[in-house]
């Protein structure tokens, strides 16, 4: 195998920098155009220069018309965002195939090396992984090498060496390279491919990690910023009743800065957090699961309908009366049945999780049995169907019953990932299936799905960790942030009492306090909408960190809320008590 500095250049290109000047920005600026598809040329006279004379055309338009600054202030940003945009798109292109390559090519690199083992010819194992669309960036780097091959004659180790100057991926770029001088020097390319196994774990462990310690930085940053946020948001409550501005006005522009932040947040979380989804993303079948979820997503916001219904009719008098409940249990009762779905969908999670568990023990033992009896795959899972394997038992047991019938063996195989709701079990028993249709050896094809399998198992008992830290961390800030919004809202409140009472004049008090400014229930539905806000985006940031199934984030959403509502009721009585000393 070739020496090449490339690997270690690879390394350290995919780490993030720590310092980022101007000269990195316009020198990565600069490489993003030499890695676009479109000549330069080209691209600089049909995207570019165009769009940087219509900023020039509504930069004169505004000098010339002179509109109010209403309207000149929108143009003006506008003709300066164009053709911004138009100078970095390059980049943000590159960059995220750089990162739709580095998400996906461990997966790549064991499916690849199913493939060489099997008995087809080496430019059908790239046209097949160019027929991945899961493979994104991967799988259109795949398709450029065979067009190479079919349409340029080129030679397999020239089409890897020629794309390996324009991938934009010093990971895929340094493999490319090592691959065409190995394929170049006449060593087998399965072999190449096993000896690179141990290396491409090891950096897949490597940058897994890296990423999580990113994330578990940007956690503690969150917590610092919305402590802050929430620090503003208290204040922009209290300071109307100083200096006598509108307290709707001063909380509604903190509120969308909260909005920015926490979407800021979610959107980070969401790159940096390992892309490592944990559900079944194929073909869509008619499964008892898929039943169980729609009836209850159904059944919940059915009854949270009702409940809001019945939460207006006591607010308005209709029913009991607006004082049944404090009004912030009005707050969370109409979101209460949500939790059904979430609990439903965190169960069904919990089965996804545990049958991911127990498929490297079955797909090694597949692999040894056939290899020993060289029989089918359903003559053996005959007997291998009556060990335990967890949870996975009864979806083998189905798979056998298929491919015992002569149903078509990939819509059989295809039917067990989706029973399992696994994304891996799905990735990596395709791969079985196809190394078996085209020749591979059963023992070595179950040995390396079983090896790759478990590492990734074992990184994602790692990111289980720190997804409990982060849901740890969102409800602290959640409980912290709701206390003190509701601190200053009785704050408020008690103030306006006080004023009410003193025994001085109306002009000296309307001159030092502006009690009257104040709408009490127009602030707490503020303050309702803020905590809204808040459950919403910190769910969200708990489902992009562990990758799961967007509706478990509803329990969080219903316990957050919750949980902001009692901090209320706790908060007022611990005032008043206080108050009452």
């Amino acid at each position: 195998m070739a020496t090449d500095t490339r690997g270690s250049e690879a390394r350290i290109d995919e780490e993030p920098a720590v310092e980022i000047d101007l000269s990195d920005v316009l020198e990565s600026v600069r490489d993003a155009y030499q890695y676009m598809e479109m000549p330069v040329e080209r691209y600089l006279l049909l995207v570019l220069l165009p769009s940087s004379v219509f900023a020039g055309f509504l930069f004169v338009a505004v000098l010339v018309l002179g509109p109010s600054f209403v309207v000149a202030g929108p143009l003006l940003l506008l003709g300066a965002f164009m053709p911004l945009v138009a100078l970095i798109y390059p980049l943000l292109v590159r960059d995220r195939h750089r990162k739709q390559i580095r998400e996906q090519f461990y997966i790549f690199v064991t499916h690849i090396t199913v493939l060489s083992t099997t008995n087809i010819d080496r430019v059908e194992v790239f046209r097949t992984l160019a027929n991945e669309p899961e493979y994104k960036a991967i799988a259109t780097e795949m398709g450029h090498i065979v067009a190479l091959i079919d349409t340029w004659n080129q030679s397999l180790e020239d089409a890897c060496r020629m794309r390996a100057n324009h991938v934009p991926s010093p990971l895929m770029a340094d493999f490319l390279d090592r691959l065409a001088y190995t394929v170049g020097a006449g060593q087998n390319m399965s072999e190449f491919l096993f000896s690179e196994q141990d290396s491409i774990i090891q950096h897949y462990i490597t940058r897994y990690e890296s990423d999580l310690d990113r994330l578990s930085v940007i956690k503690d940053i969150y917590m610092s910023i919305v402590l802050s946020a929430t620090f503003g948001l208290v204040f922009a409550t209290i300071i109307p009743f100083l200096v006598g501005v509108d307290p709707l006005f001063t909380l509604s522009a903190v509120i969308v800065m909260f909005v920015f932040i926490e979407g800021m947040f979610v959107y980070v979380m969401n790159n940096v957090a390992p892309s490592d989804p944990v559900w079944y993303t194929g073909g869509d079948f008619s499964l008892d699961r898929s039943v169980r979820i729609r009836i209850s997503l159904m059944v919940g916001v059915g009854l949270s309908l009702v409940t809001a219904a019945g939460c207006y009719a006591m607010l308005n008098g209709y029913v009991l009366g607006p004082d049944t409940f404090p009004h912030s249990v009005y707050m969370a009762l109409p979101f209460t049945p949500l939790v059904l779905p979430g609990l439903v969908m965190r169960q069904e999670e919990q089965g996804v999780k545990h049958r991911d568990e127990e498929f490297p023990s079955f797909i090694r033992a597949l692999g040894a049995i056939e290899s020993v009896k060289q029989s089918s795959t359903s003559t053996v899972l005959t007997s291998l169907r009556k060990k335990d394997f967890g949870s996975l038992t009864d979806a083998i047991a189905n798979l056998y019953r298929r491919l015992n019938m002569r149903i078509d063996s990939e819509q059989a195989w295809e039917h067990f990932s989706a029973e399992t709701g696994s994304f891996l079990i799905q990735k990596f028993s395709d791969m079985y299936v196809a190394g078996r249709q085209m020749g591979g050896e059963p023992r070595e094809l179950g040995t390396l799905i079983s090896r790759n399998y478990t590492e990734t198992l074992n990184l994602r008992k790692k990111r289980a960790q720190e997804t409990g830290t982060v849901i740890g961390v969102i409800y602290g800030v959640t409980g912290t942030s709701a206390f003190a919004f509701f601190v200053g809202l009785e704050v408020v409140r008690v103030l306006k009492d006080i004023t009410a009472q003193m025994n001085v004049a109306s002009s000296v008090v309307g001159t030092l306090l502006h009690a009257q400014v104040y709408n009490i229930p127009e602030v707490q539905f503020l303050l309702f909408i803020a905590v809204l806000i808040n459950a919403l985006f910190s769910s969200l940031m708990i489902r992009v960190v562990d990758r799961g199934h967007s509706m478990t984030s509803l329990l969080h959403f219903v316990v957050l809320v919750w949980m902001s509502a009692l901090t209320a009721i706790v908060t007022r009585m611990l005032v008043t008590s206080f108050l009452s000393l």
